[in-house]
């Protein structure tokens, strides 16, 4: 059985914090700063595996959390990174975030990987904020904290040969002929409800993947039968074998079956049309069908397309068949098809991952947007005064202290950053020359937290 859709949780490590030490060393009183960085976090991937069909192991593990960084340490000790996760897919499969229902990529080749949740990175120990006037900073750097998110896989089986045609036109029973595959075989419509593969050798060294596409009749684009699942698996493959049943040929129109599935295949996606197709005409071994198959064949000339006999049953003209299939898949590319991610129209005036921020104001309050800045708050630690004041600087530097003033921002007012609320402050305010002791002088306006907003953590 072939399990072709899961929905999966993934959630890169944090990194690891950075170290506060002031280095302590028998004469050497005034060794300085030497906290080290913490570790980055590990990142989740998604790595292609070709002894992998089916995405059936998602149904057992669906949570997949990589590890954090360590925390830094004393001396200039940086923090161990974390090792990456990697988790097996079956090649074929194609990502897409569950919320949004937008493409992150698919995975085509043997040891392909795709990166579906980034690591956080480590923060910096102490000693990275020294400077000339600044000699004994007292703070350092959380690290990161990284966003969960879930993702739907969906497997769009890679195979070299679809096998296509009505229900009953003989797939399954070609497929178990020429492979060592088992599907399910039986003299009623649907038997397959699951596209089956199977590996044809050609020689000991070279092998080729066949694969039977179930459930197509008149109407499967539009999901009539079981095709709208299994449509999208032809899309992977590089010729398509078509087979009709030559005993429910319609003798006024033999071509009508072959057009249904033609028609399925081109309102589905045109360029399905463009594969290389084989025709074979089964269960010619059944007595009296030689004059339809005569008819079947020589409509099927005139449009340019070659027919051949076969009998899945007793295995009549099958090897003709595959030497046909051999000899096209020799001058047919090895690249499978990928999935085109379609091009994203961005407003980079209100784009937060591609400007340094953008503010909106909301009942009085201000919201200000951006990756750089939501980050560079939640990896501050604003219980320390020092920090504050960096923190500060480095609004400053940004622009976001005029851009919050041209806003109309003034003391007191409340700005939300990413999961923290803090407050404006001014210059002005009498506690402001305790925050700015010890720090050089930057600005006139300075962003704190509110004084339920932050808790300290344990010593």
């Amino acid at each position: 059985m072939l399990v072709d859709e899961a929905k999966i949780y993934v959630r890169g490590g944090d990194g690891g914090n950075g170290c506060i030490s002031l280095h302590r060393e028998k004469f050497r009183p005034y060794g300085g700063p030497d906290g080290g960085d913490g570790g980055r976090g590990g990142s989740v991937y998604l790595v292609g595996s070709g002894g992998m069909n089916t995405l059936a192991q998602f149904g057992k593990r669906v949570h997949f959390r990589a590890d954090k960084g360590k925390h830094g340490s004393g001396n200039n000790k940086a923090g161990r990174d974390a090792k990456d996760l990697k988790v097996a897919v079956p090649l074929g499969t194609v990502v897409y975030d569950a919320n949004t229902g937008q493409l992150l990529g698919d995975v085509v080749s043997e040891g392909e990987e795709l990166l579906v949740a980034k690591g956080g990175r480590g923060g910096r120990g102490n000693a990275r904020f020294a400077t000339a006037n600044y000699r004994v900073p007292h703070f350092a750097e959380f690290g990161e904290e990284v966003e969960e998110k879930w993702i739907r896989l969906e497997l769009k089986s890679i195979a070299h040969v679809g096998l296509i045609g009505l229900p009953n036109a003989g797939k399954s029973s070609l497929l178990a002929r020429i492979s060592q595959a088992k599907p399910k075989i039986a003299d009623y419509p649907f038997t397959t409800l699951y596209p089956n593969l199977g590996a044809v050798y050609k020689s000991e060294a070279l092998r080729y993947i066949f694969a039977d596409i179930p459930g197509l009749i008149e109407g499967a684009h539009q999901g009539a039968g079981l095709g709208h699942r299994f449509l999208k698996h032809i899309f992977r493959t590089r010729i398509l074998v078509h087979l009709i049943d030559i005993t429910g040929l319609d003798p006024v129109n033999p071509l009508k079956n072959y057009h249904i599935i033609n028609q399925e295949l081109e309102k589905y996606n045109p360029s399905l049309m463009e594969k290389p197709m084989i025709v074979a005409a089964n269960k010619t071994d059944i007595p009296g069908t030689e004059e339809a198959f005569f008819n079947l064949q020589s409509t099927l000339e005139k449009l340019g397309q070659k027919c051949y006999p076969i009998s899945a049953a007793t295995g009549e003209g099958v090897e003709e068949l595959l030497q046909d299939v051999f000899s096209r898949l020799e001058n047919i590319s090895e690249d499978f098809i990928r999935e085109e991610i379609p091009p994203v129209e961005v407003n980079i005036a209100s784009d937060p991952g591609l400007t340094p921020f953008t503010i909106e104001k909301e009942d009085g309050i201000f919201h200000v947007y951006g990756k750089t800045v939501e980050r560079l708050v939640q990896m501050t630690p604003l219980y320390i005064d020092e920090a504050q004041i960096y923190l500060h600087d480095r609004f400053k530097k940004m622009g976001l202290d005029e851009a919050l003033r041209n806003m109309g921002v003034q003391p007191g007012d409340t700005v939300i950053i990413g999961k923290k609320e803090l407050q404006f402050f001014d210059e002005d305010q009498p506690d402001f020359e305790e925050y700015r002791k010890g720090y050089r002088d930057k600005g006139k306006e300075i962003l704190l937290p509110d004084d339920n907003d932050e808790e300290v953590p344990d010593e």
